[in-house]
């Protein structure tokens, strides 16, 4: 069926509070993502829409969006898999340009979290994890992290200071993204003083240094057939490989806590799918929910080996000149954590990057782009490869 392509990609600011409702959120990424590949609402064939549910109070918000969006009487649905929907959003819309079932989707992701409070959020999270096994001992996401921060500390000796770096990293480039949430740059010395309150300790041994912040906003991505993307766009980003995974829910069923079993996993798949490996991405877009995170992934994707991702770091190889960049647009530690709209705006930093459209973040001659998304603690990954012609 020839390849599939990504032809428009939107997004709105992360903000902590939005002045207003969920179809006007997702609407902003919408208009810059239809603006992007210069199409109207008649090119497009369906609507994906992608978030977590129980954020807001309006049930079945696909439908609630494909009406605002003047998309009726296309087709519409809603998909959800945790923090990694929408690039679930992405596989299912691969899935039906590739089939021929349809030529033009819309993925749409969004989330509006400050319609509850902080408290109510984390508990939402925590049923995330099992209801009967988990959450009723009142799991909370800096928790499990902070479980698998322990875990690769014990094994390798990771430290505090080296997940402090990543932090660092993280808000030079979020300073420079105006789409992002956090836009101050921080320097080493604030990690050095204890009054900061950004080394107030979360779960040992994150700090809030170490944790993203929930937030407001939305994300779009338009896919195309070949045929459809090369009419639209002069310039298409094509779909090379896509992996996904899961692993068990609950932690008494995993076999390690220093890496990401579902990752690896979909890692893996999404190599072998493009024909290319870790030495080949040029810029990688990874799920930096916690400092522990984003220090897994690169040992989870293949960028270092397992114990040796804080090499990396230390030596600034996942800086923009470094040897593989990582989330040089600030990452969620710095745009914040709308959980529907993630993966899509992460698939927004790698088309602008691979087109050469990232402004200041942009990194020399990038051809080949990886986004790796991941759904509460490990439960779902999915691992996206992208690139340009």
């Amino acid at each position: 069926m020839g390849k599939v392509g990504i032809i428009g990609v939107g997004q709105s600011k992360f903000v902590r509070a939005f002045n207003g409702s969920i179809r006007e959120l997702a609407f902003e990424a919408f208009r810059e993502a239809m603006r992007d590949a210069n199409i109207t609402t008649g090119d497009i064939d369906a609507t994906i829409v992608c978030s977590a549910p129980e954020y807001d109070k309006q049930r079945s918000p696909s439908g609630v969006l494909a009406e605002y969006f003047g998309l009726n009487p296309q087709p519409t649905c809603y998909v959800e898999s945790l923090c990694s929907s929408s690039t679930t959003g992405l596989r299912l819309a691969y899935s039906l340009v590739k089939s021929g079932l349809h030529d033009v989707v819309l993925v749409a992701g969004f989330q509006k979290m400050s319609e509850i409070t902080s408290a109510e959020s984390q508990e939402r999270m925590g049923r995330g994890a099992d209801i009967q096994w988990e959450a009723p001992f009142g799991t909370m996401m800096p928790a499990y992290y902070a479980m698998y921060a322990q875990g690769h500390m014990a094994k390798f000796g990771t430290t505090s200071e080296d997940l402090a770096l990543i932090r660092l990293k993280s808000s030079i480039y979020g300073a420079q993204n105006e789409k992002a949430m956090i836009r101050k740059p921080l320097s080493p010395e604030v990690f050095e003083d204890p009054a900061n309150q950004l080394n107030n300790p979360i779960s040992s041994p994150l700090r809030m240094r170490d944790c993203c912040a929930n937030a407001d906003g939305a994300s779009c991505v338009i896919v195309t057939s070949e045929e459809r993307a090369r009419a639209f766009s002069k310039n298409p980003v094509w779909i090379l490989g896509l992996g996904s995974a899961t692993a068990s829910v609950n932690m008494a069923g995993r076999d390690t806590f220093s890496g990401l079993a579902a990752a690896v996993d979909a890692g893996k798949q999404a190599y072998r799918m493009a024909g290319v490996g870790p030495q080949d991405i040029d810029v990688a877009e990874v799920h930096d929910c916690f400092t522990i995170a984003e220090l897994m992934a690169y040992e989870n994707l293949g960028f270092a080996r397992s114990g040796e991702g804080v090499e990396l770091i230390r030596a600034k190889e996942t800086y923009k000149e470094g040897k593989i960049p990582v989330n040089v647009d600030g990452g969620l530690l710095s745009k914040g954590h709308p959980i529907g709209a993630t993966g899509g705006s992460q698939v927004r930093t790698v088309v602008l990057q691979l087109r050469g459209e990232a402004g200041p973040m942009q990194v020399k001659d990038a051809s080949i782009g990886l986004v790796h998304n991941i759904g509460g603690v490990g439960i779902y990954a999915n691992v996206t490869i992208l690139g340009r012609e």
